[in-house]
């Protein structure tokens, strides 16, 4: 990396924390650091879900896939596309009309204090290592490009993010979000057609690649394990407790469709953007073996992109992948303050509740680093995500979202559940070599995480209709939302104000990546036009902006 690429990613880094810092004085009670207020726009909140999901490692953990296995990584992540489809049509407008804004103010208001409890607790401890897992391939991106020590990459990042999140909250976190898209989506469209260029256009690369590289699925990644990822990921979009925030945020049930829509049709594009460079990169390099292929993407742009935009396109990843973290830190400072200290001790003011929210961010925070530490040790975050997925994912939140279309499941239907089969799987996982004599691959290991859960319910709910029996604190939940009014939604200010940050982002970016195409050493007009773009948005932005309000 040169001086110019270093000089890039301080200037983003700068901007993204100037950007998150500039809601900190802006949030005066708990409801508008965990909820922006409660009318954030739909194109915001589906930008923000958008970059918070697929930032799960997309360049890492996608990137190896696509580099060793080829286009079967795009048809997973082709997968979510279908996902955000069925949570818009259905789970994201049923969430909506909870008028709760959280999921964990939900189960309080269905089932009670204690399973609110339990599930809160079940969140916390999953979340500590998925939000670890965010945080790795940040540091893994850095390590790679700059050789400083991984640790170190670690622990920095962890505290940036933590700095900017703990001050600014949700407002902080999707407005970084929409910009880190802008940047991350300015990087791509110039890395795209470079690497094809690299290796003498599409024809070129189809016709060097490896045997088997171009099927839609492989023995690694058959059918199976694609459907049931993309059942999965419907359930994760749909009821991780950090992205149903983007359902609940937006004014009306029809916002948080299009919430759902949006997050389909990014989905629907975006991945062949991003495997293409890794995959390219099989034909410029097939040494790569291990966990060296979760630096195939950034290998790639490290051998195409003029001095300068390495740099960019870093500042894109890293802030890109700081999404998932953000946003899953967020939710769970929210849990740890709204939903734990402030049920213990109810009249706490709302000052005290906002520092309590900022301290348990940072601790939370903390801990999620330590995970991020020992991710090497635990098999490489591709193993981690994965088995994170199949493990805890659909018995965590299946239950609770089954609940929103029925009125038969009870408290302890929905716990038995979940607690069944968390023990289930991680009996497979842990102890199924050594005591059961049974070793699940990859795809049993998704099918059974997904199919369990399903069954359960299932059991429960023919058993409970053909007693005709519906859970008696249902009906307490309709006199509840019956008898409380619907929450008054924020004033347009802070709307107004997110898009002017988002505004002066962008038309900001836009000029810096216009200098930096006077100093490329190639490929100036590709720059130079996408900088102009960038700011041509911005000015619009700016200008509605003023006119709508």
């Amino acid at each position: 990396m040169t001086l110019l690429d270093y000089i890039s990613i301080l200037f983003f880094a700068a901007g993204v924390l100037v950007a998150g810092l500039a809601f900190s004085g802006k949030q005066k009670n708990i409801k508008s650091f965990f909820s922006a207020g409660g009318a954030v726009p739909w194109g915001i909140g589906g930008l923000s879900l958008f970059m918070g999901f697929f930032s799960a490692g997309t360049f890492v953990v996608w990137g190896a896939i696509g580099y060793t296995n080829g286009l079967v990584s795009i048809t997973i992540q082709e997968s979510m596309c279908a996902a955000g489809l069925l949570v818009g049509l259905i789970i994201a407008p049923r969430w909506h009309r909870t008028r709760a804004l959280t999921v964990a103010e939900y189960i309080t208001e269905r089932f009670g204090l204690r399973t609110q409890k339990a599930y809160s607790i079940l969140f916390l401890f999953v979340s500590l290592f998925t939000t670890g897992a965010f945080l790795y391939p940040i540091a893994k991106i850095i390590a790679v490009s700059t050789s400083l020590p991984f640790n170190l990459c670690v622990i920095i990042l962890g505290l940036f993010c933590v700095l900017y999140v703990s001050l600014g909250g949700l407002w902080s976190v999707v407005i970084t979000d929409v910009l880190q898209f802008v940047i991350l989506a300015a990087a791509i469209i110039i890395v795209v057609p470079l690497s094809l260029a690299r290796v003498g256009g599409i024809r070129s690369f189809f016709s060097q690649v490896p045997d088997g590289f171009l099927t839609f699925s492989n023995d690694a990644f058959p059918w199976a394990f694609i459907i049931a990822f993309g059942i999965y990921n419907a359930v994760f979009i749909g009821g991780n407790w950090a992205y149903v925030q983007r359902y609940t945020t937006v004014k009306t049930e029809e916002d948080a469709r299009k919430v759902g829509f949006l997050f389909s049709a990014l989905y629907l594009i975006c991945p062949i953007l991003w495997m293409l460079p890794p995959m390219i990169y099989r034909v410029v390099n097939g040494g790569l073996s291990g966990n060296e292929a979760e630096g195939a993407f950034l290998l790639m742009c490290k051998d195409v992109l003029p001095a300068g935009m390495l740099g960019m396109m870093i500042g894109g990843m890293m802030f890109a992948t700081a999404s998932s973290f953000n946003a899953t830190l967020n939710i769970s400072s929210g849990v740890i303050t709204n939903d734990i200290y402030k049920q213990l001790l109810p009249e706490t003011s709302e000052r005290e509740l906002l520092r309590v929210a900022r301290i348990s961010t940072v601790v939370f925070g903390l801990l999620a680093i330590v995970v991020a530490l020992l991710i090497p040790k635990m098999g490489g975050i591709v193993n981690v995500v994965i088995s994170i997925a199949a493990l805890t994912g659909v018995p965590l939140y299946l239950p609770v979202i089954w609940t929103l279309f029925s009125r038969f499941q009870t408290r302890s239907s929905v716990l038995f559940t979940t607690l069944f089969c968390l023990v289930v799987n991680l009996l497979f996982k842990l102890a199924g070599p050594g005591l059961l004599g049974v070793t699940l691959n990859r795809t049993e290991e998704m099918i059974l995480g997904v199919s369990l859960p399903v069954i359960t319910l299932t059991i429960f709910e023919l058993f409970f209709r053909i007693k005709g029996q519906p859970d008696p604190l249902f009906e307490t939940y309709r006199s509840i939302q019956k008898t409380n009014p619907v929450s008054p939604l924020s004033r347009g200010d802070a709307n107004r104000f997110g898009v002017k940050v988002i505004g002066i982002g962008m038309l900001t970016a836009g000029v810096m990546q216009g200098l930096l195409g006077l100093f490329v050493n190639h490929h100036q007009w590709l720059v130079v036009s996408v900088g102009l773009a960038l700011i041509l948005i911005g000015f619009a932005l700016l200008l509605l902006n003023q006119n709508y309000y």
